[in-house]
């Protein structure tokens, strides 16, 4: 299939799918609000593939008056949460623990909406069967402050183990799945694909999945932010963004075939079946359903727990985040 008539396709079941009413059309058209105070707009584009409605969102995006629509590539030294923090970027989804730390820090963010569910895992060899298990065992993250240690810093402190009693081995190169695999630590959390690529090669077992087990299955692990100077300056874009990007999600989650094949053709993956399971696998739908302000609520007393943050939830919330969008998308969508 060529990446023209992939696109085709994709055009046709956005068309189908906001018929059908699984992408709802807000009550006015789009094109009888202000027009978007700029028509550029920056994503992250990385090796992760679970954020994956920012990357088939540039047809819905264009839709919403964007004309240069950019995908901006993230060194591996450098965060998503960082490239938003200094302007390199406009907006990302990211992991909702991380963005928690970063605005108790202090980082010029502005956390929008949830996006999705269930992205990480905890895998783990045979001394490990629960997340009491990891206290004096040898966990694999790129860093200290990386995604993965901020999150099993807050999963560990949520069963009221000290962070501090694991034994955190940091390595970007061999990375730690491949130290995994080779018997050369005992456990790591894995993203996507890492996960589709472990279980389809039976390899050890999945301790946590996030997608399944509570509290984690509860709470979004994947957030919409944006840089702080762009969300105040451009409300009008901001709220388009926001709409396109919770529309794709929708796509995400009914048409995962169509998501995957578009993933490939646009050189985001290689990998059509990792990134049809992942898609297959993940709750893309729950933006609808889920509060993201209980999100960083959770997260803001696990990482306060964890020693990681001094912030209170309540000057988290007052200091990074701004839901009128999503809160006006919600009414407009009757969600």
């Amino acid at each position: 299939m060529t990446l023209l008539q992939t696109r085709r396709r994709f055009l046709t079941t956005l068309s189908a799918v906001s018929a059908a009413g699984l992408v709802s059309a807000p009550r006015a058209p789009v094109a009888e609000e202000a027009p978007p105070e700029t028509t550029t707009v920056r994503l992250a584009k990385t090796d992760g593939i679970c954020i994956a409605p920012q990357y088939v969102a540039d047809d819905l995006l264009r839709a919403e008056g964007f004309i240069d629509i950019r995908y901006v590539d993230v060194p591996e030294t450098t965060t998503r949460v960082e490239a938003i923090a200094h302007g390199a970027l406009d907006f990302s989804a990211n992991f909702a623990a991380p963005l928690t730390v970063a605005v108790a820090s202090g980082q010029p963010i502005t956390l929008l909406a949830g996006v999705h569910v269930g992205c990480f895992e905890l895998f783990g060899n045979d001394s490990i069967r629960s997340i009491s298990d990891l206290k004096g065992k040898s966990v694999g993250v790129p860093g200290l402050g990386s995604n993965q240690h901020v999150f099993l810093a807050a999963m560990a402190a949520h069963v009221g183990l000290d962070p501090g009693d694991i034994r955190w081995v940091t390595s970007r190169s061999p990375k730690p799945r491949e130290l995994f695999v080779a018997g050369q630590i005992d456990a790591f959390l894995g993203f996507p694909p890492e996960p589709q690529e472990l279980r389809a090669q039976n390899i050890r077992h999945v301790v946590v999945n996030s997608a399944v087990d509570r509290p984690w299955s509860q709470y979004f692990c994947c957030m919409l932010a944006g840089n702080r100077e762009y969300v105040r300056k451009h409300p009008i874009a901001t709220k388009r963004v926001v709409r396109a990007i919770l529309k794709a999600a929708d796509l995400c989650a009914t048409e995962p075939a169509v998501v995957a094949r578009r993933l490939v053709d646009h050189g985001f993956t290689d990998r059509y079946d990792d990134a049809l399971q992942m898609l297959s696998d993940l709750p893309y739908d729950k933006w609808r359903e889920y509060v993201a302000e209980d999100t960083v609520r959770f997260y803001a007393l696990r990482l306060y727990e964890a020693g990681m943050i001094k912030s209170s939830p309540q000057k988290i919330i007052a200091d990074g985040t701004d839901w009128r969008f999503l809160n006006e998308l919600k009414r407009e969508l009757k969600v």
